[in-house]
């Protein structure tokens, strides 16, 4: 039986993230846990997030659960999101606060942002539906149609240093990376298991993975 931890460190409503996959993958075992060990012992990690930065690294922190999760990024399956998304890499404009630094790049704020056509102020934080265009083949787009729409709710967005390592782009004002990909490492940072069909896929899709 694949074990799917879903790592707890008191940010986000991570049992909305459980269900989804329960869903998608009823033979799964799914755990929602603040325990290193269990981290450790699972076959797939999912790696979410909801509130500010500087909280979230407070709280990971607080816990104990950094190295786990930087070796559950080094050596399984493992998703990243939204806030999970952010703290993969080395810094944040918000609180000024370095990241888990495992990719080169730094987390900006949306700088008001205006929408092309219209020339209409877009608000701050970015919340609803909008399209991700994959910029590359992955086994997490499979079945998903290209700008195919997800559910967002975000002030801050990933830059990385690297352009291969964006696999997903979506437009608010401007393009932004909204997904990317390297080895055993997928993060987006909309919300899959609010993203109807279209996230349930990827999250299938996740389950099913061999890196």
């Amino acid at each position: 039986m694949t074990r799917v931890a879903i790592i707890d460190y008191g940010m986000g409503n991570l049992r909305s993230v459980a269900k989804a996959i329960e869903h998608v993958a009823p033979e799964a075992e799914v755990i929602v846990s603040s325990d290193a060990a269990t981290v450790a012992g699972a076959d797939r990690v999912v790696f979410p997030g909801q509130g500010a930065m500087p909280d979230c690294m407070r709280e990971l922190d607080a816990r104990g659960l950094r190295s786990a999760v930087l070796d559950a990024a080094a050596s399984k399956p493992f998703l990243g999101i939204c806030i999970g998304l952010q703290m993969l890499f080395r810094h944040s404009q918000e609180g000024d606060v370095p990241g888990l630094g495992v990719f080169d790049g730094d987390v900006l704020r949306f700088a008001d942002p205006v929408d092309p056509v219209t020339g209409a102020r877009l608000k701050v934080p970015h919340m609803g539906w909008n399209g991700v265009v994959q910029t590359r083949p992955h086994p997490l787009w499979q079945g998903i149609g290209d700008d195919e729409r997800f559910y967002f709710v975000h002030s801050y967005y990933v830059q990385p240093q690297d352009p291969t390592l964006t696999s997903g782009r979506t437009s608010y004002g401007a393009p932004f990376t909204s997904a990317i990909a390297r080895d055993n490492i997928f993060a987006v940072q909309f919300h899959p298991e609010k993203s109807a069909q279209a996230g349930l896929r990827l999250l299938q899709n996740f389950i099913g993975w061999t890196p």
